[in-house]
């Protein structure tokens, strides 16, 4: 029974020393073959943006606004008195001077009712000289001197009245400038007050703009401004503002502000339709960002700039603003590359990556 024993034994050793070689490698190779999955290892996304550099350069405030151009001189001529065109003198777009005759009415009758007048002026002053050298004498009372006297100033202003309704038959232009209109036709019959010619005098022309009762305190006299012309493609004339009105139009709550327009080359029409911009204030050396990069808040204005590959949220201060620039009073240095496209959503700290560079702020518009 001794010997069987021996032989068993040794078997189940190496039975067993199989099996743990098996298992060892079992888990060798599982440990070989697992993923990793530590989630501390792995790295976010870069965010795409676009930057620019904030700049430094002029900036403009305007207000902009529209308005018809009008002649500083425009006036309707009107018949004083009625009667027949007789003559024609000037045609439309005729430069005139002030005083010269535009048309004639027929004045045969205002002409004889003058002459009456002046024959009667010169029978009553022959009769009162007669009488002043019996009054000095004594021999006229002195009340029918007196009537005598009042009867001669009375017939002095008929004849004055006369004489000057006669001089009516001629019309005339006001002041210097261009007939714009001509209403009256050879041979026609003017009533008293109808209007026959229109003049203006187109230089200088003004525009009126009518501004918010809220922009009062930045508007005055003096200010630089710009006329710009659709009809002449877009051309801009420099212009400045001459009044302010003092009151605020209630049914509006507005306020007019006329400027006066540089045409030098008399390009400009009255009537023409002008977009106007006033100036009111100027800086030659802002720092400047483009407005797009605000984020939008509800407390300070913010942007974020890119630091070593990260986003940095920057609390600004603005002033000015002009054709999509934001003037930056504080918050920034002017060095810095400032996010123009993809802040939306950007948090402090977030990985960014660069994917346009601009060499300045904005251009102007």
């Amino acid at each position: 029974m001794s010997k069987p024993s021996k032989l068993l034994f040794p078997g189940l050793i190496a039975l067993c020393g199989l099996l743990a070689g098996s298992l060892t490698a079992c888990s060798t190779s599982d440990a070989v073959d697992a993923p990793k999955s530590d989630a501390s290892t792995a790295t976010p996304a870069a965010i795409p943006v676009e930057v620019v550099r904030a700049s430094r350069g002029e900036m403009v405030a305007r207000y902009g606004g529209t308005a018809t151009l009008e002649a500083e001189a425009d006036a309707e001529v009107v018949a004083r008195v009625g009667g027949e065109v007789t003559r024609l003198l000037v045609e439309e777009g005729a430069r005139v001077r002030a005083g010269q005759v535009l048309a004639v009415l027929d004045g045969r009758q205002l002409r004889l009712q003058t002459a009456q007048a002046r024959a009667q002026l010169a029978k009553i002053e022959r009769d009162y000289r007669r009488q002043v050298e019996l009054h000095e004498k004594g021999l006229v009372a002195a009340g029918a001197f007196e009537g005598l006297k009042y009867d001669l100033d009375q017939q002095r202003a008929t004849h004055d009245l006369a004489a000057l309704q006669l001089s009516y038959t001629e019309i005339r232009a006001p002041f210097d400038g261009i007939v714009a209109e001509r209403r009256v036709r050879l041979g026609q019959n003017l009533a008293a007050g109808a209007v026959a010619f229109r003049v203006t005098n187109p230089t200088p022309l003004r525009a009126q703009v009518f501004v918010p009762e809220r922009e009062l305190a930045r508007l005055k006299p003096g200010q630089a401004a710009s006329v710009m012309i659709d009809a002449l493609g877009g051309r801009t004339f420099l212009a400045r503002v001459t009044l302010v009105a003092p009151t605020i139009d209630t049914r509006t709550a507005t306020f007019k502000v006329t400027l006066q327009v540089n045409d030098p080359k008399g390009e400009l029409k009255p009537g023409m339709f002008a977009r106007v911009g006033v100036v009111f204030a100027r800086k030659s050396d802002a720092l400047v960002i483009p407005r797009a990069a605000l984020v939008d808040t509800e407390s300070q204005p913010t942007v974020f700039i890119v630091e070593n590959g990260k986003a940095s949220a920057r609390r600004i201060a603005t002033g000015l603003t002009e054709s999509g620039r934001v003037e930056v009073l504080s918050g920034l240095r002017g060095d810095e590359q400032v996010v123009v496209v993809g802040q939306n959503g950007l948090k402090s700290g977030h990985s960014v990556r660069i994917v346009a560079l601009e060499p300045v702020a904005a251009t102007r518009g």
